[in-house]
């Protein structure tokens, strides 16, 4: 079991979800979806109008997390913003915690989607280079939309170093960076790359310190291109 089989099976996912194209890049069938990120109950089948109250609750909820943060998500704003009951809503999720849940298993699920099965130059087809690039890129996006609740993820330390999405975003830039050709301590420069993205520390640097997100977008290729560029130079000579 290579990398990117490695990279399914942290995960969660069945190993049998994804196939390899020609040129060894993992891709979903249509009618599968990438693991879920996050440790979520299994929702159970639904009925239509069931399914229908979850999908609305859901993006209301997200909604409400866009426009106001995380801690103006309450089950009586959803409730009325939703036009749907309380009970509805324990019903669909349990609590406030399993509602959170649900919208960071979405979110990290598109993004996961994205950078293993969607388009260049996040997904398969560009160089590893380019990709790993991307990655960031796309990363500190999704922080500067969804980063409060992107951190409600990481409160608990357990949590923020353990979780399987983390551990898919390390598989991947470990692949990437193996796939570029560099030889150096992989484990240990793909874990100082993903920590760059941790969104408690994007956000200190983004409303604390002021940096923008494009700098900090920018200051992630430098480094990432700084690096790389070591696969491609010829050692220095051990002459004068």
């Amino acid at each position: 079991m290579d990398a990117r089989d490695n990279l399914i099976a942290s995960v969660g996912g069945p190993p049998h979800a994804a196939t390899r194209s020609s040129t060894g890049d993992l891709r979903f069938a249509a009618d599968s979806s990438p693991p879920t990120p996050f440790s979520a109950p299994r929702v159970p089948r639904e009925r239509a109008d069931a399914q229908r109250n979850r999908a609305q609750l859901l993006e209301v909820a997200r909604r409400i997390v866009d426009s106001a943060g995380v801690d103006a998500l309450t089950m009586d704003r959803l409730a009325r913003e939703a036009h749907l009951g309380k009970g509805t809503i324990f019903r669909r999720f349990g609590s406030r915690s399993g509602l959170l849940l649900q919208l960071l298993n979405e979110i990290e699920t598109e993004f996961q989607r994205g950078f293993l099965a969607g388009p260049p130059p996040l997904g398969p087809g560009a160089e590893p280079i380019i990709r790993l690039v991307a990655f960031g890129r796309q990363r500190l996006e999704l922080l500067a939309i969804q980063g409060d609740l992107l951190r409600a993820a990481e409160e608990r330390p357990d949590d923020r170093y353990s979780s399987p999405a983390r551990g898919a975003g390390l598989m991947h830039v470990s692949m990437l960076l193996r796939q570029a050709g560099f030889d150096g301590d992989i484990p240990v420069l793909a874990l100082n790359l993903i920590s760059m993205l941790d969104a408690t520390l994007v956000l200190y640097e983004n409303r604390t310190q002021n940096i923008e997100m494009t700098r900090l977008a920018d200051g992630w290729e430098q480094i990432v291109l700084s690096i790389t560029a070591a696969c491609a130079s010829p050692a220095p000579s051990g002459g004068d």
